[in-house]
Formats: C-alpha cells, sequence, structure tokens
C-alpha cells in the first residue's frame, strides 16, 4: 500500500505577513498619491481644451513621424484614473512579484503626465529628448557597472570619477599622436584598468580604507589630468595632442529607418550599442555563469569562499581591473564619442552619478 503526500503551503509566520501587508498597503499609497498629485497640480490647473503636441522625429533622420496632438485633460484623466485603480488594486490584493512592475508603470505614466502638462498650449520634441537621454545615459551606465563589478566582489569603488577622468586623458592624448580611434580607445581602457590595479592593491593588499583610496585616486586624476591639460594640451604649440576625432554614427540598417523608435535606438556612434551589449553580458556573466557566482560568493561571504577553494584576492583583484576597465571604456566616450578634445574636469561628475544608480538602482 502506497501512501501519498501533499505540499504543504508555505505557511510566513505572523510577522513576515505583517511585513509583506504593510509593504503591500505602501505601494498602493504611492500608487494612489500619484493619481491624486496629477489630478490636483496638473489636472485642475489646465485650461479647458487645451492640447498637447509631440513631436516625434528628432530630426536630420529619413524615419518621419507625424506629430501626436491630444487633449491634455482627458489625457491626464485617463492616467490619474489608471494610477488609482492600480493603486486601489495593490492595496486590496497585490501584484506579488509584479509588484516592481506596476511601480515603474506608475512612473513612467506619472513622467509623461508631467511633460504633457507641462508641454500643454505648446509641443516639445518627445523623440529628440528621448534620444537625448539614450546619448547622456551612456557614461552613466558604464560608470555603474564599473560599480557592480567591484562591489560584487566586496570592493567599493568609489575612484570611478578619477578613472574615467584619467581614460579620457589618455585616450585624447594617443588618438591625437597617432591619428586612430581604435589606439585611443585601447589606451584609454587601459589607462582605467591601471587605476583599478592601484585601487586593488590599496584596498587588498594593503588593507587601506576603501573610500579614502577612492578619494586618493580622484584627486589624484583631477589633480594630474587638469596640470597636464593645461601645461601641454591647452596651448596653441601643442593643440594637435587636443584632436583626436570622433566615432563616427552608425545606422543600423532597416532598424534605424522605424519611425520614433529608429533615430532613438538605432542611430547612434558605437558606444550607445556598446552600452546596451555590456548590460546584456554584465547580466548574463553575473548571473548565469559559474565565473558570476564565484565572483559574488566573494563579495557576499570571502571566508565561505575560501573554504570551497576560490581564490578570494584573485578574484577580487580581476573584479577591480575589470572594474577599471569598463570606467576607462566610459571615460573614452567623453573624448572620442561626445566632444572630441578634451577638457579639465569634463566628465562633470558622471561616475559619482553612475555610483549613485548602482547603490540605488
Amino acid at each position: 500500500m502506497t501512501t501519498t503526500t501533499k505540499e504543504q503551503p508555505i505557511n510566513l509566520g505572523k510577522g513576515m505577513q505583517k511585513l509583506e501587508r504593510r509593504r503591500r498597503i505602501s505601494m498602493g499609497i504611492i500608487f494612489l498619491a500619484a493619481a491624486l498629485l496629477i489630478w490636483f497640480a496638473f489636472v485642475t490647473d489646465l485650461q479647458p481644451g487645451v492640447e498637447t503636441r509631440f513631436m516625434m522625429n528628432p530630426g536630420g533622420g529619413s524615419a518621419e513621424a507625424a506629430d501626436w496632438v491630444f487633449p491634455t485633460g482627458l489625457v491626464l484623466n485617463i492616467i490619474a484614473a489608471i494610477s488609482a485603480m492600480l493603486g486601489a488594486f495593490q492595496i486590496i490584493r497585490g501584484f506579488g512579484k509584479l509588484t516592481y512592475g506596476a511601480l515603474a508603470l506608475v512612473a513612467v505614466l506619472f513622467i509623461f503626465s508631467f511633460l504633457s502638462w507641462a508641454t500643454a498650449g505648446g509641443q516639445t520634441n518627445l523623440a529628440g529628448l528621448l534620444r537625448v537621454m539614450v546619448v547622456r545615459a551612456v557614461p552613466l551606465t558604464l560608470g555603474a557597472m564599473s560599480g557592480i563589478l567591484c562591489e560584487r566582489a566586496g570592493i567599493i569603488n568609489i575612484a570611478i570619477e578619477g578613472m574615467m577622468l584619467t581614460a579620457a586623458f589618455v585616450s585624447t592624448v594617443f588618438s591625437s599622436l597617432f591619428h586612430n580611434l581604435l589606439i585611443g580607445l585601447l589606451a584609454g581602457v587601459l589607462a582605467g584598468g591601471i587605476m583599478g590595479i592601484i585601487h586593488g592593491v590599496l584596498c587588498i593588499k594593503y588593507k587601506i580604507n576603501q573610500i579614502i583610496s577612492g578619494t586618493v585616486i580622484n584627486i589624484f586624476a583631477t589633480g594630474i589630468t587638469s596640470y597636464l591639460s593645461s601645461k601641454f594640451i591647452q596651448k596653441v604649440e601643442y593643440q594637435y595632442l587636443n584632436e583626436p576625432g570622433m566615432f563616427p554614427q552608425i545606422n543600423v540598417p532597416v532598424l534605424s529607418k522605424i519611425p520614433f523608435f529608429g533615430p532613438i535606438l538605432f542611430s547612434h556612434n558605437m558606444y550607445v550599442f556598446a552600452m546596451f551589449f555590456f548590460v546584456i553580458l554584465l547580466t548574463f556573466m553575473l548571473f548565469k555563469t559559474r565565473w558570476g557566482l564565484r565572483l559574488r560568493s566573494v563579495g557576499e561571504h570571502p571566508k565561505a569562499a575560501d573554504t570551497l577553494g576560490i581564490n578570494v584576492f584573485k578574484t577580487q583583484y580581476m573584479a577591480v581591473v575589470l572594474g577599471g576597465m569598463m570606467a576607462g571604456f566610459g571615460g573614452t566616450y567623453f573624448s572620442l564619442g561626445s566632444s572630441g578634445r578634451f577638457d579639465e574636469v569634463m566628465t562633470a561628475g558622471r561616475g559619482f552619478i553612475g555610483l549613485a544608480a548602482m547603490i540605488f538602482g
């Protein structure tokens, strides 16, 4: 005689149930607050019959799309109603694993509502705005990925700014000297890797506080690049050292001609496409490979990783160097992909913003 056992449902403790219920209600209140804000801050301020016009072509491309014109008040009321319904559902039942997806949807709707309200009675080039947003995201995304590589191995890397600035300077000089963008790109990536080695030696070998090490590298990079720039490449007689050129725009066949989306996503220089590629590659490597598992284990519990035979120091050095090279690649964007020259402190805090995006994201 055989007996069958039924799977028992997992019962959460009372404390966990209260916590989940509190989170569900709090998220629902956020959704409702967004709806109320749209109603009272945007809708009530509108004149009757006003319209919003979004231009759907960023200009300069072959993909043409008609402007999007709609009644502002009606659309904002619909968006507010959708946000309110999402909030009510979240409070009553909850979206479960889809909660953060619902939060992202409400955030997008709120931003769209703000743009519609701000443009009411006028016009805004929505396609151009989104295209610029994608371009401006390149150094921030690459800087964030540099921080992720180091953070997953247990190393705090606030030296991203200095690594990017050093790479921007080195790539400019080498591209100008050899009249070759690829040589400048490679030199910038290697410069970022060298800065990563310095950060790794200070933190891993000599056990220096990681925040202090990163701060020292940032100060050093700012000082040395500013000095060399003012002493040499900003002067007329050395102007040839500050003419690296820029990577050309790449128009992906067929895809770049898609109205609205084509110019936004498929008509950029190689840095934008590299950003998308590295995001996918790093996600796969960290969470779908043995290498990523070992890297994360070193960052989460180095003693346990060491008992399993993983070389903790080697893994951390590798992560810091790769993070430095990623930051270096992002730094070359400023000189070879954006401005075509080097200017003092041209990174302008993007490394810190990328680090903040990594922490809060």
